[in-house]
């Protein structure tokens, strides 16, 4: 089976990777060995497949929307034990097995596909994966990794650098697809915390209060955006103690602080509830 009569689609957000020396150090990234089970999010026409079962792994699942695409993959790695297809929506499906993740990702579910394989900070997975290697649109990337006092440093980098260590692997600008895209992506590994590194449900929840309350005005000082929370003085030591100026803006503030924040707030005041689930 070849891939001639399909066209990329826009509703699915497809560009397919085209650049070997990318497509090696996404493999080289994930430091695959004999023990490993792969996630493969979004396989299209089998380029990173065909890298990935060039490995030795356990196995490769992979996850596909487009049914089109999921015939040809089934004619080119069928035949292959350690390839395993699932069609649908991989938001939605059952996700196979897997002790690490590799995708090339629609950059329209970035977010939710993110907390499907992270979690929330309230919520993180109950067995996290040992490492994941995505290829995002720059702009996340650089949200995702920023460092405080950098312009992208934002809620999402507080969330994601308390969920997982994130760094950059490279950088993929739009001549490395086909059709290209109309912005620059990178490659970025995440490993998820273990367990006993995860933040404590109350104490997350607070941190998540603090997040949406200082970086909806992220120009304001924090002196500013934290008024009324507690009596000034109170909370000036709180501040204080946990390593913050009252000057700071939000995107000034390391990770760790907003946790040590939260976990002073939680001695003075009742802990947000935990937002419902559904399903």
């Amino acid at each position: 089976m070849t891939f001639t009569a399909h066209r990329a689609r826009k509703r699915f957000g497809q560009h397919w990777l085209i650049d070997q020396a990318v497509l090696s150090r996404i493999v080289a990234a994930a430091e695959l060995d004999a023990r490993d089970r792969v996630l493969e999010v979004g396989p299209g026409r089998g380029a990173l497949t065909e890298r990935l079962l060039a490995t030795p792994v356990a196995a490769v699942a992979a996850v596909e929307l487009d049914r089109d695409l999921v015939k040809g993959l089934q004619d080119r790695f069928g035949e292959q034990p350690r390839f395993q297809l699932t069609s649908g929506d991989v938001l939605a499906v059952e996700l196979p097995t897997a002790n690490k993740v590799v995708a090339n990702i629609p950059y329209n579910i970035t977010g939710p596909l993110l907390e499907r394989l992270l979690g929330r900070l309230d919520r993180p997975v109950a067995h996290p994966y040992d490492r994941l290697v995505l290829l995002v649109q720059r702009e996340v990337g650089e949200r995702i990794r920023s460092e405080p006092g950098a312009s992208a440093f934002s809620a999402l980098s507080v969330r994601m650098q308390l969920l997982a260590n994130c760094r950059a692997v490279c950088a993929v600008p739009p001549r490395c697809f086909q059709p290209s895209p109309k912005v620059h992506s990178e490659v970025i590994l995440l490993e998820p915390l273990p367990v006993e590194q995860q933040l404590a449900p109350q104490l997350a929840r607070t941190v998540e209060v603090l997040l949406k309350r200082c970086f909806a005005a992220r120009r304001k000082m924090v002196r500013n955006t934290l008024t009324g929370l507690l009596p000034e003085a109170e909370l000036a030591g709180l501040v204080e103690a946990a390593g913050i100026g009252l000057q700071q803006r939000p995107q000034e503030i390391a990770p760790a602080a907003w946790v040590a924040l939260a976990g002073g707030l939680n001695q003075f005041i009742p802990a947000p509830a935990a937002a419902p689930t559904h399903g």
